[in-house]
């Protein structure tokens, strides 16, 4: 009886993992493209575009904190 449940909750939990991982790779796409079409540079590949971003951001963040 106990092996049964173990085998229940292994297969639920590999299903929740496989879930979990498409839609964290769904809305990765999803980002890079508003990234890529709202914020890039011409020529501007989306990961250079992201750190721009985000070192923009930190730096608003620290004149924020003085």
């Amino acid at each position: 009886m106990v092996g049964g449940y173990k085998k229940i909750g292994e297969g639920v939990v590999g299903g929740y993992k496989k879930i979990e991982t498409g839609v964290v790779e769904r809305f990765e796409k999803v980002t890079d493209k508003c990234v890529e079409k709202l914020f890039a540079r011409v020529g501007e590949p989306v990961e250079k575009t992201k750190k721009r971003l985000s070192s923009s951001s930190s730096d608003n963040a620290k004149k924020t904190e003085e």
